[in-house]
Formats: structure tokens, C-alpha cells, sequence
């Protein structure tokens, strides 16, 4: 898999770079702001483009502007972003169009390597991943919210699809058996009408819909 990186922390360029080499990626370019990211992509039409989300000159929002770029002309690049705090705005605008080979993940996961390299891989795939914060802030936006309908253990289950996880990743994490992961997802679907989908990504897109109202 071919990476263009962008970070402007010199030592978290370096360290991300020598993560993604050792794990058998290929990092094609590490740069440091957003034109040079562009002109990165451009260059080199990456499999995956991995972004920092504040970046020169005004380290607010460079990276998401620079990610929305990408997604529109070179929308056979994946992207994940890198964020230190959850902002919930930037990962709205990310997610609006479509959440096909889409991550934004607090960069504090990166510390978790094997799931952080799960992610990328998942991305690059043309799935979702989505941190557990990120998906929390976006869960709880609605007051007025449907998903009261669901049991907490519905919730727990909803909770992870949005991050990503297929039903066998579900299970991994729940300690329950495939056939009550399913009947979970399925009334879900139900209470939430919403149509259930056998592929990951998709099901995940419906679910960010329903919550962005």
C-alpha cells in the first residue's frame, strides 16, 4: 500500500513514517502542510493519504480543507485523518459527502499500533473508521433521538457498527455469539428504519445519516 503522510510535527512525521515502514507500507511522501499534501497526491495518486487536521500556516483546520480536496479530484484516494481532540465539525464535513474509504481517528489511537494499522488497512480498503470519541460526540448531538427506542446493549452495538466494525468485529468485542449479533443489527435496522445492508461501509453511511438528521 502506497501512503502520502502529512504532519507538520517533524518528530511525528518521522515516527509515523518509520510505523507505517516497518508495518510493510510504502510511504511514497511526508510533508508538512497542506499545498505540499496536494502536490504529494497529486504527484504520486496514493492508495491512502494520512492527514493531520491542523496544519501551517494557521494550524486550525489545513488538513480537513486539504482531505475535502482530495475526496472531491482524487476520489480513488482513501483518507484518514489525524486528530488531537475530537472536533466535531471537521469530522461532519469529512463524513457529509460519502463514508467510503473515509477514518478520522484522535491521534492519541495511534499509541494502540495494531489497531491503528487495522484502521488504515480498513480505509484503504474503502471502509470506515471512525474513533470511539468521534462516534460518542456524534451520538449524543440529538437530544430528540429515535435510538431512545433501542435496549443499551442496542446502543452498544450501534455504537460500534458507526465506528466501523463488521458483526465478527462486534462479536470480538461484545463476547456474543454471531446469531445474537445479528438479531441485535437487525432491530436496530427496525427501530431506526433504516434498511439493513450486508456490506460494512454502507450500513455505516446510513447510520452517520440518520444522526446527522
Amino acid at each position: 500500500m502506497r501512503i502520502v503522510l502529512a504532519e507538520d510535527s517533524v518528530l511525528l512525521r518521522a515516527g509515523l513514517t518509520k510505523l507505517l515502514t516497518d508495518a510493510g507500507f510504502e510511504v511514497v511522501a511526508a510533508v508538512g502542510d497542506g499545498p505540499a499534501l496536494l502536490d504529494a497526491v497529486a504527484e504520486h495518486e496514493p492508495d491512502l493519504a494520512v492527514i493531520d487536521v491542523r496544519m501551517p500556516p494557521t494550524h486550525t483546520d489545513e488538513g480537513i480543507q486539504a482531505a475535502l480536496v482530495i475526496r472531491r479530484v482524487h476520489p480513488r484516494v482513501a483518507v484518514l485523518v489525524l486528530s488531537q481532540y475530537v472536533e466535531e465539525r471537521y469530522a461532519t464535513d469529512l463524513l457529509n459527502s460519502s463514508t467510503d474509504a473515509v477514518g478520522y481517528l484522535l491521534k492519541d489511537r495511534v499509541a494502540h499500533v495494531d489497531d491503528f494499522l487495522d484502521a488504515l488497512r480498513r480505509v484503504a480498503a474503502g471502509g470506515t473508521a471512525l474513533d470511539p470519541e468521534v462516534v460518542a460526540q456524534l451520538l449524543i448531538r440529538r437530544r430528540d433521538d429515535p435510538r431512545n427506542r433501542l435496549t443499551p446493549r442496542e446502543q452498544e452495538v450501534l455504537r460500534l457498527m458507526a465506528e466501523g466494525r463488521s458483526n465478527a468485529g462486534i462479536v470480538d468485542a461484545l463476547r456474543v455469539s454471531h446469531s445474537a449479533v445479528e438479531k441485535y443489527v437487525s432491530s436496530i435496522f427496525a427501530k431506526l428504519d433504516l434498511q439493513p445492508t450486508d456490506t460494512g461501509h454502507r450500513r455505516v453511511l446510513a447510520v452517520l445519516k440518520f444522526l446527522d438528521g
